[in-house]
């Protein structure tokens, strides 16, 4: 969660400021001795591996803003978020691997930093190897898991990020069907929103809005990630050294580093990542092969598949790109996510105008996009200027995934109608957007590119 800022100081580095600003920022990093005594380590690949990763840090957090954002509560001084963005050696793409925090692990032997004692190799969710062994063991652990060798270490907290996101003024994030997290409380409405800092952090923060839990929650992450790179590229911050101060300091007050990421490494991303843009990154989370997979003493965990994660790894060593040269999809032509699959919804198709065949016509493309309907369409009985869409109560759910499907429609609730949902086609109907519904229980872990998921 809070990683995600600090490539944002990978990508604000891009307008070549001058070594002296720099150097004075890179004077209040706080350092770890992350690589301390390290061997049989993987071999070194092409261009350069950063583990970022995001711990539950608060110290810094007001009591107020405590309140607003529900950030109350101990912190467990373990990993909430951890990521792997791989910068190609031409400097023109980076790679970002989500990894799952209940990930199945074994971490190596090692010496506990609490208590002193000396454990063997044992299995563990990710997340714990940082309570266990700090950055070190955290970075032995994803090292023997991936076989990518990690050049750089960087920590975050969530005073960090939600300072980034103020100082750019906001970061605009979009969503097809309304989010409510009752835990963070994320309360937006379907649509466009820019986010301040508080509401970012609730944003990425949420994993109660659906089953994907987790996996769900890094997708938005990435997406947030995707939206701050436009943000940051686009606003000229890039160009404005004060700016780039600013929010730079906002970003490095609260980061942790090795002590072998610095001035120097700042200053070589910034200038040859000068066209740094969202087209040039690309965001994936390692593939899972079973979803629920118990471990005796610990719960249970997710399962790398192993033959697709090797593939992804290697990919990454290599410093090969994910995806493929493929254009941005014209707007309005993307597949809408929606939350309730298309074949589950029942609908009834009335003709609410007096062109002959509209109501056949809308029938016709809503089946060809998944949705139940009856084939039979009827005729209203009375004209309609806009498409409505009748529904119970009960199947909201189903009723904003149809709507999705037909912008600009009505939604009109009818307590007592039942499953079966009605649509009237008005004058305004045009065509039929396709939809897509990703499993909650079986997520896919594409591959997407930074211009395909920002607003």
């Amino acid at each position: 969660m809070r990683a995600v800022t600090t490539l944002s100081v990978v990508v604000l580095a891009s307008a070549g400021i001058g070594h002296a600003v720099v150097s004075s920022l890179d004077a209040g990093i706080a350092r770890v001795d992350a690589f301390k005594d390290m061997k049989n380590r993987p071999r070194a690949g092409h261009g350069m591996n950063l583990l970022l990763v995001g711990t539950d840090g608060r110290d810094k957090i007001s009591e107020g803003d405590r309140r607003a954002y529900r950030l109350g509560g101990q912190p467990c001084h373990c990993t909430d978020t951890m990521m792997i963005v791989h910068i190609a050696e031409d400097r023109e793409r980076a790679t970002v691997v989500s990894l799952p925090r209940d990930s199945y692990a074994e971490v190596p032997a090692h010496t506990d930093r609490n208590s002193g004692r000396r454990h063997g190799p044992h299995p563990v969710r990710l997340n714990a190897a940082y309570a266990e062994g700090g950055p070190q063991l955290t970075i032995r652990t994803v090292e023997n898991m991936t076989h990518v060798k990690i050049d750089h270490y960087l920590e975050v907290d969530f005073t960090s990020f939600m300072k980034t996101v103020d100082v750019l003024g906001g970061v605009e994030v979009c969503t097809p069907v309304p989010l409510k997290d009752r835990y963070t409380g994320l309360d937006l409405a379907a649509g466009t929103h820019t986010l301040r800092g508080g509401r970012a952090l609730q944003y990425v923060r949420a994993r109660h809005l659906d089953g994907a839990s987790d996996l769900g929650r890094m997708k938005r992450q990435q997406r947030f990630l995707a939206a701050l790179i436009e943000k940051a590229t686009s606003s000229g911050v890039l160009l404005n050294p004060m700016r780039f101060r600013d929010v730079t300091r906002a970003v490095l007050g609260s980061v942790r580093a090795d002590a072998g990421f610095g001035t120097d490494e700042l200053l070589d991303l910034g200038r040859a990542m000068r066209d740094f843009s969202p087209s040039s990154s690309e965001f994936t989370t390692v593939p899972i092969g079973q979803m629920n997979y118990p471990v005796k003493g610990i719960g249970t965990t997710l399962k790398w598949e192993p033959a697709r994660a090797e593939k992804l790894f290697g990919a990454v060593r290599d410093d090969k790109p994910l995806s493929t040269d493929r254009p941005r999809p014209a707007p309005g032509r993307a597949p809408v996510p929606v939350e309730v699959a298309p074949a589950t919804i029942r609908v009834q198709v009335a003709n609410g105008t007096g062109t002959v065949g509209l109501g056949k016509r809308m029938d016709a493309a809503l089946a060809a996009t998944g949705f139940a309907t009856t084939r039979r369409p009827v005729t209203a009985p009375a004209h309609v200027p806009h498409t409505v869409i009748s529904y119970d109560p009960r199947w909201d759910r189903s009723a904003r995934s149809l709507a999705a499907a037909l912008p600009g429609s009505e939604l009109r609730p009818v307590p007592g109608q039942g499953p079966l949902l009605k649509v009237t086609a008005g004058a305004d109907f045009k065509e039929v957007r396709t939809v897509r519904f990703e499993d909650p229980g079986q997520p896919e872990q594409n591959v997407v590119r930074g211009n395909e998921v920002v607003c």
